[in-house]
C-alpha cells in the first residue's frame, strides 16, 4: 500500500509511541534523502577548505579524508542504528537523550548545536570570500546577507521545494566535477602532470600527528548523514528510509572526495604552502587556474559558491532548524521554536531564529573562516563521542546485544578515533568549543534547578 504524504499508520504508531505527534510534512522519498544528503555534505565540499587541509597535513590532504571517512564510518553506522530504533527528527539529540538519558541527551544536542549554529554562517563566509574574488567591489558581508535570505526564503515554503531545488543544484556539481577529473586525466597523459603517493604522505617527513591534525577539518564535509537523520519524521517510511540513505551518501562521497583532493594534491607544487587570508581561503581555485585554464577556474568558482554552497546552506538552515525545533519541543530551548508553519509544514520560527544568527556571525566571521571550521566540527565531534556512547549503553548494557561489530566494536572504535581527533584539533577551537560544553552544563543546572529534570531516561 503506497504511503499517504502523512505517512504509514505504523510511521504514526511508531512516533506517537516515542511521545511525539506527527506535525511535519512526510513526503520525501528514499532518493529525496539521499540527494540531501549529498547536497548537504556537497560533492565540492573540499574545495572550500583545501588549503586549509593541505597546510595543516603538509599536503597528505587524500590521507587526511580517507581516515575522516574511516572515523565517520563508525558514526554512520550508530546513525543508523538509532534511526531504526528512534525514528524521530532530533538527530544526535533525540537519539542520545532517548538511548542513555535526558542529561546527556542535553548535552550532545547543545555541542552540537555548535555546529548547526554555526555552519550556516560558515557557508555563507565560504561563499562570501568565493564572490569576493569575482566582484570584488562588493563588501563581503553584503554576500552574507544575500546568501542568508535567499536560502531562509526557499526553505520556508516547504521540505518539497527544498527537495526539488536540491536535484538540480546536485546535477550541476556533478557536471563540473566530472569535468575537473576528466581535465585532470587528460593532464597526466600529456605529461604535464604526474601521478604520485604525496597527498597521502605528509611533505618533509612531516609528522602524521599533523594528518590527524587535520580530520576534524575534513569532518566538516562528512557529517552530511547527521542532516540525513534530521528528516526522520518527513522520509516516507521514517527510519527505516533515513538508515539506508545514511550509508548510500556516505560510501558515495567518500570516493568524490578522496579523488578531487587527490587530484588537486598532484597539482600542487611539492613544498607549496599558501598564505593566509584568499590565498588558502582559493588555494583549490587558483591551483585550477594555473594547472588548468583561468575560464575553468571562474567556472568552478561560480559553481562551488552558487550552486555548491547555496545549496549546502539551503539543506544546513533546514537541518539547523530541525534540530532547534525537536530541542525546543522538549522544553529544552524557548518554546516558541518549536512553533510549526501549517501552510507549509516547516518549523518557522526555528528557520527565521537560524538566519537571523547566520547574518550576525557571517558578518563577523568574514576573517575568520579557520577557526569558524574547526568550532563547527568540534560540537559535531563532540556529540558523536556521546552517539557512540549511548549505542552501546541501548543495545548492549539495556538490551543485551550479541551483534558484535555493530554494537560493540563500532561505537567503541569510533568514539576512540574521534577523541584522537578532539585531542589534535586547533587549541583555540578546544577553548571555546570546551567554554561552550561549560555554559551548556550551567544551563542544565538552571534547568534542574528550577524543576526541569534532565536525568530521566525517555527510552
Amino acid at each position: 500500500m503506497p504511503e499517504r504524504p502523512g505517512g504509514t499508520d505504523d510511521d504514526r504508531d511508531r512516533l506517537h509511541e516515542l511521545g511525539y505527534e506527527q506535525e511535519l510534512a512526510r513526503t520525501l522519498s528514499l532518493a529525496d534523502v539521499v540527494i540531501y544528503g549529498l547536497i548537504y555534505m556537497v560533492p565540492l565540499a573540499p574545495v572550500a577548505v583545501f588549503g586549509i587541509v593541505y597546510n595543516m597535513s603538509a599536503g597528505a590532504v587524500a590521507a587526511v579524508y580517507v581516515v575522516a571517512a574511516i572515523a565517520m564510518l563508525f558514526s554512520a553506522i550508530s546513525y543508523k542504528e538509532m534511526a531504526v530504533r528512534f525514528p524521530v527528527a532530533g538527530s544526535v539529540y533525540s537519539y542520545v537523550r532517548m538511548g542513555s538519558n535526558r542529561f546527556l541527551g542535553f548535552v550532545s544536542g547543545w555541542a552540537i548545536l555548535l555546529d548547526y549554529l554555526l555552519l550556516p554562517a560558515l557557508l555563507c563566509v565560504f561563499a562570501a570570500s568565493a564572490m569576493t574574488g569575482v566582484v570584488s567591489w562588493v563588501p563581503a558581508w553584503i554576500w552574507v546577507v544575500i546568501f542568508v535570505a535567499a536560502t531562509a526564503l526557499i526553505n520556508i515554503m516547504g521540505i518539497s521545494v527544498t527537495a526539488t531545488m536540491n536535484k538540480i543544484f546536485l546535477y550541476i556539481q556533478l557536471a563540473v566535477l566530472a569535468v575537473f577529473l576528466v581535465w585532470a586525466a587528460v593532464l597526466i597523459l600529456q605529461g604535464q602532470a604526474h601521478l604520485s603517493l604525496n597527498p597521502f604522505i605528509p611533505a618533509d617527513g612531516g609528522s602524521w600527528s599533523l594528518v590527524l591534525g587535520a580530520v576534524p577539518v575534513a569532518a566538516l564535509s562528512y557529517i552530511g548523514f547527521d542532516a540525513i537523520s534530521t528528516l526522520n519524521e518527513e522520509a516516507e517510511g521514517g527510519g527505516r528510509t533515513v538508515s539506508k540513505a545514511t550509508m548510500i551518501v556516505l560510501y558515495q562521497v567518500t570516493a568524490l572526495f578522496v579523488a578531487q583532493v587527490f587530484v588537486a594534491g598532484i597539482l600542487v607544487p611539492t613544498g607549496t604552502k599558501f598564505a593566509d587570508g584568499d590565498p588558502v581561503n582559493n588555494a583549490f581555485y587558483n591551483v585550477v587556474g594555473t594547472a588548468m585554464s583561468g575560464w575553468f577556474k571562474t567556472v568552478l568558482l561560480l559553481t562551488a559558491a552558487l550552486i555548491a554552497i547555496f545549496a549546502n546552506t539551503i539543506a544546513s538552515n533546514a537541518t539547523s532548524a530541525r534540530l532547534v525545533f525537536s530541542m525546543a519541543r522538549d522544553g529544552q530551548l524557548p518554546k516558541f521554536l518549536s512553533r510549526v508553519s501549517h501552510k507549509h509544514q516547516v518549523p518557522l520560527n526555528a528557520m527565521i531564529f537560524i538566519a537571523l544568527l547566520s547574518v550576525g556571525v557571517g558578518i563577523l566571521g568574514v576573517e575568520q573562516s579557520g577557526l569558524l571550521t574547526t568550532l563547527v566540527t568540534f560540537g559535531a565531534i563532540t556529540a558523536y563521542v556521546l552517539l557512540h556512547v549511548s549505542v552501546f549503553t541501548h543495545f548492549v548494557v539495556r538490551g543485551g546485544s550479541r551483534r558484535i561489530f555493530v554494537h560493540w566494536v563500532s561505537p567503541i572504535l569510533g568514539a576512540a578515533l574521534l577523541l584522537v581527533a578532539l585531542w589534535n584539533a586547533d587549541p583555540n577551537a578546544k577553548i571555546v568549543g570546551s567554554c561552550w560544553l561549560v555554559i551548556g552544563l550551567g544551563v542544565a543546572a538552571y534547568f534542574k534547578l528550577t524543576g526541569r529534570s534532565l536525568g530521566d531516561s525517555d527510552a
